[in-house]
């Protein structure tokens, strides 16, 4: 039997991908709270409490995707899968490491880019009710602080190791990494950075396929 486990991405859920069927016994992973001052390694390896299988499956969508990574450099895994993230430290785009390196975006209050409305629609990718209703919720209940904590090590990630048994599914209309800036071995047409919602039936058979 193979055991997946699943990662969330920043300001998201497990509520994303509630129209994929991985097709096999699925956890999902819990956000926990940032200590003061912990490194994206310190926070992997609290994550890993939450693993209780050998050699699992990672899937990460979006941060879930670097999270994913910075895990499996801890613990023996079978497959990793990430969605609509990035490999390493090269892929994430430039203006995000200038802005890194810069501390710009500790300047733009967090509360901003969690706040649901046509800009994170257009972020995301939302175009029907239904999806726009999806995020507006899922953006509410995000934790603040654990944003301005995952946006800072998503823009000076330094991330450098290919594992040989990783594989990337990216969208080609996403708008917060874009596709462009990726390698992907699998590439949704015109998915967004939400398409676990909007693209989900094409999105599970892709994932189905590399498992």
């Amino acid at each position: 039997m193979k055991y997946i486990y699943v990662f969330s991405g920043l300001g998201t859920d497990e509520r994303v991908f509630q129209n994929i069927d991985f097709g096999e016994t699925t956890t999902f992973i819990r956000w926990i709270k940032p200590d003061d001052g912990e490194t994206i390694e310190g926070y992997a390896k609290r994550l890993t409490g939450q693993i209780k299988h050998d050699r699992p499956i990672l899937i990460g969508l979006s941060f879930g995707g670097l999270m994913a990574i910075e895990v499996a450099k801890l613990i023996e895994t079978d497959k990793i899968i990430i969605i609509a993230s990035a490999k390493a430290r090269k892929e994430i785009p430039f203006y995000y490491r200038i802005a890194g390196q810069l501390k710009l975006h500790r300047i733009l209050p967090t509360r901003f880019l969690v706040r649901p409305g046509i800009f994170n629609n257009w972020l995301f990718g939302t175009q029907t009710p239904k999806d726009k209703k999806l995020l507006a919720e899922i953006l509410l209940d995000t934790d603040a602080s654990f944003a301005r904590w995952a946006i800072d090590k998503i823009v000076t990630w330094k991330n450098q190791t290919q594992h040989m048994n990783l594989k990337h599914i990216h969208g080609t209309a996403d708008r917060i990494l874009p596709y462009r800036f990726v390698t992907c071995d699998l590439a949704v047409k015109n998915g967004g950075h939400l398409m676990t919602v909007n693209k989900a039936d094409e999105l599970t058979e892709k994932i189905k396929s590399l498992l």
